[in-house]
């Protein structure tokens, strides 16, 4: 019977243990975007995980949304991302790279002054971002042409060719938490007619191109998903959030992911509902399960064969070495709040490991 600490084969990747890392924006990196020697740390630190999966990292220029968060659009990029790679796969670890496109997240006073984009022009309503001049309400997007979208695809293309170039064991497409690929998902956001907009189908669709392109660079065995149906992160809603898991879970079966990563829940409570065993029932490869799970929990909806691994975020954030942590069922460090988006060591390469 599969646990927390048995092996796992997900794709063409081996992994020693189902205790995966879930990614975390943590804006540590620099004012262009590149990866920074205190990521290259964090990230080594954690290689005992059975999968890193790396922060929402940009696929291309334009569409900031937290101000210091990593690209995989340049060169410099691409060239700190290789430190981070080395120093995981010196540790014996796994990395794959999250990429994003932050959509109506975005703001012009990170992005040069540019309106941002999204399927429909719905703003982010009840919340603020981070800028240079302090928080800000999110400003209205621009509904995006027809004939923008290959654009998009092709930038989601080239991060991925990027990222091999970077050493990443494989790639998550971001399509969770209100960016751009779950705007166009969730009919909160997605108010569109034609073949982009209306049927969940077409609501997909350019999730699937994006999937395409992107396997056509790694290879659908080093491709995983992020999904997130109830999350209302980013003034996030579905009309009938089991529907559409239970319709773009069976569409991805012809992709042949080496995962399938399901957020179960929403951070804010507005939205419930039991979305991972439709997941379940209806994609046919390895699904990843995420949020506020503990040790036991994630060992028993294991073994109960309702999901293959489970990705753990705060408590990997604070605990280095998680999965000795959960072996020795030893007391877990409480992650600092106060430091999760500022810049510096504390509340990021400084929790302690356990006591020898």
């Amino acid at each position: 019977m599969p646990s927390l600490h048995s092996p796992i084969q997900f794709g063409s990747v081996s992994a020693p243990n189902r205790i995966f890392m879930a990614p975390l924006t943590r804006c540590r990196a620099d004012a262009d975007h590149v990866p920074t020697d205190i990521m290259v740390e964090h990230y080594a630190q954690r290689a005992s995980g059975g999968l890193l999966i790396a922060e929402a990292t940009m696929a291309m220029e334009g569409n900031s949304s937290f101000w210091m968060e990593p690209g995989i659009y340049s060169a410099a990029q691409v060239a700190g991302w290789k430190k981070v790679t080395d120093a995981v796969h010196a540790k014996g670890g796994r990395i794959f790279l999250q990429i994003w496109h932050g959509g109506r997240a975005c703001h012009p006073l990170l992005n040069n002054g540019v309106q941002p984009v999204a399927p429909s022009a719905i703003p982010i309503t009840g919340d603020e971002v981070h800028t240079p001049e302090g928080k800000k309400p999110y400003v209205e997007p621009r509904a995006l042409r027809d004939d923008e979208l290959p654009g998009i695809v092709a930038g989601f293309k080239k991060a991925a060719e990027n990222a091999k170039a970077a050493g990443f064991d494989g790639v998550e497409v971001h399509g969770a938490n209100g960016y751009l690929l779950d705007e166009f998902l969730r009919d909160g956001a997605n108010k569109r007619s034609g073949l982009y907009g209306g049927s969940i189908e077409n609501r997909a669709r350019l999730l699937c191109e994006v999937i395409d392109a992107v396997c056509s660079v790694w290879g659908s065995d080093r491709v995983g998903v992020r999904l997130s149906p109830l999350n209302s992160y980013n003034s996030m809603i579905d009309s009938d959030p089991v529907t559409l898991i239970s319709t773009v879970a069976a569409m991805l079966n012809r992709f042949n992911l080496a995962y399938l990563h399901v957020m179960r829940g929403d951070f804010f409570q507005q939205q419930k509902g039991d979305v991972l065993t439709p997941a379940r029932a209806n994609f046919k490869g390895t699904l990843i399960a995420n949020m506020g799970y503990s040790a036991d929990e994630a060992e028993q909806a294991i073994a109960d064969g309702k999901v293959d691994a489970v990705a753990f975020g705060t408590p990997f954030l604070a605990n280095p070495d998680l999965p000795a942590r959960f072996k020795a069922k030893a007391p877990l460090n409480a992650p600092d709040v106060a430091t999760f988006y500022t810049p510096g060591p504390k509340g990021y390469t400084d929790y302690p490991p356990m006591a020898a």
